[in-house]
């Protein structure tokens, strides 16, 4: 590997803003902030949007809604029988 052409690679901590949800793992990422974690040391601290803690594909909270109707249409477009009614 070339040296000195590599971000440094370190352990962060990346915080779901919608949740709280915090998770320590290795990253290149920087930051100013930075938070104590249960080791008692201190990370730089990420913070991000959505994680597996709040993304509706992880917690079983994913609506189908589109989905639906495009099951209706391909069953209209090909004369299948409406299966709702």
């Amino acid at each position: 590997m070339k040296q000195g052409i590599h971000p440094e690679y370190r352990d962060v901590v990346f915080m779901d803003t919608s949740t709280g949800f915090k998770f320590l793992t290795g990253s290149t990422k920087t930051s100013n902030e930075t938070v104590e974690w249960e080791d008692g040391k201190e990370y730089p601290l990420i913070r991000v949007e959505i994680s597996s803690d709040s993304h509706p594909f992880y917690t079983g909270r994913q609506k189908f809604t589109q989905a639906d109707g495009r099951v209706d249409r391909f069953n209209k477009k090909y004369g299948f029988a409406n299966s709702n009614e």
